[in-house]
């Protein structure tokens, strides 16, 4: 039987290995378990939830150390990803009472209107490498809370995270054949949302796979698909009193997590001629910057990439925007050829007359120098994408300007890019999302209206145009 194996990205260690599962099965499972568990009330469904944070609460230990080892990530970034796994149930809860509860309108004579949601049925979820535990969970939870029964497919370079998050469900009291894991790669993946018995996809991935899977869709518009996918996010310095101060929101925003967060800072803009001092403070900011493996003492900022195969698809990135015209400010480098390890690159782009609109999904920061504030905004909407952008420094008015001008669905100032609130919507548009933002928001797609019109007794209808009888 083919297996699905797992290494660690900062050891090349084998971590885990399991058999590759079947789709069929699992969606037939996944198929007779839906219907008991939406017809259990939503107090029950939430209560079983509640009991599931416990659990995650008694394993928290175990799978930050899993979340560390299979994405190379620091064991401290690790441990907030389980914080955000525990904290998504109240909010899901709390999302699913404000957005999607039962109103009633009594009107004369016993009539009333009522307004129930129901859900989909079997929704298969697809989640990515780099918060492999929080992204799926952010689908998974107001699934269960609205009624559906899950089929979730990992990414294929972190199923034992996955694992150790579906043992959860179950031990808590959610039923096996409600949350189903299926182990595999892109052919299972593709099996999954191609399955003639799921009613949506939810998917949470790079904008190529999302494209791939709103063309898959197009013909079948009754199934539900929700895309989360990436950007290339932009952040705004302008008349930033605190160039150190700007300089570490900067950092934030484009080399956490090694700069494989879909809300990362790709291109950095600022005024031309007043760039120097931020740049000097960012240099000076990451040399001083720990990248080592996850359990580093002392704790290392971020650790390596998912792959050696992200490393060089990113090295080669680079290599193409020097080759062009961009010149270094910051050298991306390299330390052990062996191994996904980079340490955090800074490029002027400036020059380069058609600059890439691609998300480069690691620690590279793009620079590009601009005359005046009306030419940042349009720089900053020069992109396919529209997830997250940010502006540090400027006064309320500056920013007014900016949020109504950025194109985006997460606008912050002097916040980072990254580090998006689940009480609150997630999602963008053009490349970054289908307008159906996640978060706060999801217990919108897990389950669809259903307005009813009734009363006790059936009553005589009043009838125009009839003869006589």
């Amino acid at each position: 039987m083919a297996e699905l194996q797992s290494f660690e990205p900062a050891t090349g260690a084998l971590l885990w290995s399991a058999p590759i599962g079947d789709v069929d099965v699992e969606v037939a499972r996944a198929r007779a378990g839906q219907r008991a568990w939406a017809m259990q009330p939503p107090t029950y469904r939430a209560e079983t939830l509640r009991r599931f944070v416990n659990v995650v609460r008694n394993r928290q230990v175990a799978l930050a150390d899993t979340i560390a080892r299979e994405t190379g990530k620091p064991l401290w970034e690790a441990e907030t990803e389980v914080a955000s796994v525990i904290a998504k149930v109240d909010i899901s809860i709390r999302a699913y009472n404000e957005r999607t509860p039962t109103r009633r309108q009594d009107g004369d004579m016993g009539l009333r209107q009522v307004l129930r949601h129901r859900p989909h049925g079997v929704l298969a979820v697809l989640g990515p490498y780099n918060f492999p535990a929080h992204l799926p969970n952010g689908h998974i939870v107001p699934a269960l809370l609205a009624g559906n029964s899950i089929v979730f497919k990992p990414s294929e370079k972190t199923p034992a995270t996955a694992m150790i998050l579906i043992e959860c469900y179950h031990e808590a009291g959610v039923p096996e054949d409600v949350v189903r894991l299926l182990i595999g790669g892109a052919e299972e993946g593709r099996a999954l949302a191609g399955h003639p018995d799921i009613d949506g996809l939810l998917f949470t991935g790079s904008a190529r796979t999302g494209v791939a899977l709103n063309r898959q869709f197009a013909d079948d518009p009754g199934r539900m698909l929700a895309l989360e996918m990436g950007g290339n996010n932009p952040i705004v310095v302008w008349d930033a009193p605190d160039a150190d101060a700007a300089a570490s929101i900067i950092v934030q925003s484009a080399y956490l997590s090694a700069g494989q967060r879909c809300t990362a800072a790709r291109r950095l803009i600022v005024r031309d001629g007043a760039h120097q001092p931020l740049v000097d403070a960012i240099r000076k900011l990451v040399a001083r910057m720990i990248v080592d493996h996850p359990h580093a003492d002392p704790k290392p900022f971020m650790g390596p990439l998912i792959d050696n195969p992200a490393a060089d698809a990113l090295q080669d990135a680079a290599l193409v925007l020097v080759m062009a015209g961009g010149q270094p400010l910051i050298h991306m480098l390299r330390p052990d050829a062996y191994k996904p390890f980079l340490t955090p690159g800074l490029i002027d782009v400036t020059n380069l007359a058609n600059r890439s609109d691609d998300e480069l999904f690691g620690p590279l920061l793009q620079l590009v120098r601009v005359p005046d504030f009306d030419a940042a905004i349009a720089e900053a909407n020069a992109t396919r994408f529209g997830l997250s952008a940010s502006l540090i420094g400027g006064s309320p008015e500056l920013f007014d300007q900016f949020w109504w001008g950025a194109r985006a669905g997460i606008v912050n100032w002097n916040r980072p890019t990254n580090g998006a609130s689940s009480a609150a919507p997630f999602g963008g548009v053009g490349l970054s999302g289908n307008h159906r933002p996640s978060a706060f928001y999801a217990a919108d797609y897990c389950a669809y209206p259903v307005a009813s019109v009734e009363e006790d007794n059936a009553r005589r209808a009043g009838m125009i145009g009839l003869r006589d009888g």
